[in-house]
């Protein structure tokens, strides 16, 4: 999680004095860092050729608590915090290792059980890297969120100044 400050009285003063422009320019503002930041965690997740969590990779609805502003990343699915911090030794199921063996590495039918097998036994002792997809997308990102959000607060602080 990231949190922006910048000029947080003027913005005060501004939210006071005219509360659906600066609303409306911090809206767009978020989304349009969220959408920045979708694509570039996007671009640093792994894929197994099916794409899957790719897919499942979205910006957030933002959300004003009263407070601030708040937008983001994420998915839905589970395995997606394993692959982020990666896992420690463990057994992981054969068929999804399977499919995978059969998409990613194109080996011939009869060797495909027994190379997943592999894979688990390796996973087994030595566990799974990370990936670490959001943290990296999001500190790449981060300079860029900054000058987006800073241009949406001087916007809103001018059209209220005009």
């Amino acid at each position: 999680m990231t949190a922006i400050h910048h000029n947080a009285e003027a913005i005060a003063a501004a939210f006071d004095q005219a509360p659906e422009i600066v609303r409306e320019e911090i809206e767009a503002g978020v989304y349009e860092a969220s959408l920045l930041l979708e694509r570039l965690v996007v671009e640093k997740t792994p894929t197994s050729g099916a794409g899957t969590l790719r897919e499942s990779i979205g910006a957030l609805p933002v959300v004003f608590t009263g407070a601030a502003w708040e937008g983001g990343v994420g998915t839905a699915l589970a395995y997606a915090a394993p692959i982020e911090e990666g896992s420690k030794p463990h057994m992981p199921p054969l068929a999804p290792l399977m499919d995978w063996v059969k998409r990613r590495l194109g080996v011939a039918p009869d060797e495909i059980e027994g190379v997943a097998r592999a894979i688990a036994w390796k996973i087994f002792h030595h566990g799974t890297k990370a990936h670490h997809m959001f943290r990296d997308g999001f500190r790449a990102g981060e300079p860029q969120v900054r000058e987006i959000l800073a241009g949406r607060i001087d916007a809103a602080l001018a059209r209220i100044a005009a």
